[in-house]
């Protein structure tokens, strides 16, 4: 989507962050290489859930930022105090001939506990609610089949609540500080807490 591209480049002006990526090397900064596809999502805290993605071979690069939210240029400090509104996301530019648009679905679902509402483990606010930020509308039918598969085997194999996860077109994107940037690859040590259902999208018959 035209305008979702053109947001990615206007808001990362606002911000000064490292043009390449700590891990991989790749540009991050927009424009992306036309053959690469855009996805966005929210998991908790954007630390641990950045790295899930960066790890997957056929992402070109990753992002954290903050989005969902109408509050131009949000901080950190605003976000997590909830002055926003704002969700920590991660922005996943990927290769779609190597990794299908499924394949991230599936470690979603699988890397968090899409239940929580506005928290993840001890991390509460806004900005760790579970959401998937769509592109386009096979993104979108592919998110919305997805969801409704693995409410069905939450509930089939442990009597989970239902997903609170929200489904929604790809806001504006704003980088967040350079600092959060693969913080996980910077800090080893860091804090990460993610943490799934140990519940699979393909379960074994």
């Amino acid at each position: 989507m035209t305008s979702s591209k053109q947001n990615l480049r206007q808001a990362q002006d606002k911000v000064a962050l490292s043009k390449t990526h700590f891990v991989n090397g790749n540009s991050c900064l927009p424009p992306y290489p036309d053959h690469l596809s855009t996805a966005m999502f929210g998991l908790g805290c954007f630390w641990g859930a950045e790295k899930v993605f960066w790890q997957l071979n056929g992402v070109y690069v990753t992002s954290v930022g903050y989005a969902a939210c109408h509050t131009e240029n949000p901080t950190y400090n605003e976000v997590c105090n909830g002055k926003t509104g704002h969700n920590e996301v991660v922005l996943v530019v990927f290769n779609s001939e190597i990794i299908p648009y499924s394949t991230l679905i599936n470690t979603f679902w699988e890397s968090h506990d899409p239940t929580q509402g506005m928290r993840q483990g001890n991390d509460v606010g806004t900005q760790y609610r579970s959401g998937i930020y769509y592109f386009t509308r096979d993104q979108y039918d592919a998110a919305k089949h997805a969801k409704e598969n693995y409410q069905k085997l939450i509930r089939d194999a442990a009597g989970h609540a239902d997903i609170t996860t929200e489904i929604l077109p790809a806001p504006k994107f704003y980088f967040a500080e350079d600092y959060h940037q693969q913080y996980l690859a910077k800090n080893p040590d860091g804090y990460c807490g993610l943490g799934g259902l140990g519940i699979s999208c393909t379960p074994k018959p």
